[in-house]
């Protein structure tokens, strides 16, 4: 297969070098290609001619987003039509991906892929307009929906919880806040077999299975880290309070029940995790893994 992977240099691309090395693949970074722009992403699909193109390339700092909804519109949303609009000209397959965030989070049991979205902030409602432009544009797509991804680097939850617990004994971490950590080697594994196997086009969810607040899932990395600092729950209202963090949903736990009718699993949030961490270099987080 020939493959286009925008977002080059991300933590799930990063995996997805390794998940597709047998096939043909380009992953251009945002200074190789900004998505943002319909002529260089219609000039390199047009040279490239991929049969599909992952597109990973997003804005996910969603304070940012908040503050700048006009940019968070600019990279999520018509970065997503631009993608679009050159796989439709060229026959390729659009594997969009997308977030748990588009979701209000009122739901009590997890989502699954017919539930209608309704986002409650701006890095939410970009990426749901994102998945719109894809629908509306391609007849050939998957959009893929996860949640709370971490991989390899720095600016990912496990390792941020990690240098803030070395910094100070005492974390305060909302504990109403619920969905499932997912490991980008586990998604990467998952995303290929998609392509690999092409089911039904049509929206799917793809996260490690289980569920936790974030307070379990600091709690849980600390344990794993060796880290004894002291982990105080706390409501996310506390939290957002005096700050400008954006409104977050509470609930938004994925079913993946497309991907499994397909053959398609992941496994328990909590045995990626233990991976994840077992295959860290010593200090990589700050400390080395218990």
């Amino acid at each position: 297969m020939r493959l286009l992977v925008t977002g080059g240099g991300g933590q799930l691309s990063g995996e997805l070098t390794r998940t597709l090395a047998r096939h043909d693949v380009i992953f251009p970074s945002r200074d190789q290609l900004d998505v943002t722009s319909e002529t260089a992403v219609r000039s390199l699909v047009s040279d490239f001619r991929p049969d599909f193109i992952i597109h990973t390339a997003a804005l996910t700092d969603t304070t940012l987003c908040e503050r700048d909804p006009l940019q968070a519109q600019q990279v999520n949303a018509i970065g997503a039509l631009n993608v679009a609009s050159a796989a439709a000209r060229t026959g390729a397959i659009v594997v969009h991906i997308s977030t748990n965030e588009v979701f209000d989070g009122q739901k009590t049991s997890p989502y699954v892929e017919s539930d209608e979205p309704h986002p409650v902030n701006a890095y939410g409602y970009s990426k749901l307009c994102g998945e719109r432009a894809v629908m509306e544009t391609c007849e050939r797509f998957y959009i893929v929906r996860t949640a709370w991804l971490y991989g390899e680097g720095a600016r990912n939850f496990p390792a941020k919880i990690v240098r803030a617990a070395l910094a100070t004994p005492d974390l305060r971490v909302v504990d109403d806040e619920i969905s499932t950590p997912t490991w980008c080697a586990d998604l990467a594994v998952a995303l290929t077999r998609l392509l690999e196997e092409r089911p039904p086009f049509g929206v799917y969810h793809l996260a490690n299975a289980g569920q936790a607040s974030r307070f379990e899932w600091a709690s849980y990395v600390l344990d794993k880290a060796g880290v004894g600092a002291r982990v105080t729950p706390i409501s996310s209202r506390e939290f957002r309070n005096g700050s400008d963090s954006p409104r977050k949903p509470l609930y938004t736990v994925l079913a993946n029940t497309l991907a499994a009718g397909a053959g398609i699993l992941l496994r328990d949030w909590r045995e990626a995790l233990d991976e994840y961490f077992a295959k860290l270099t010593p200090g990589a987080l700050g400390t080395a893994p218990a």
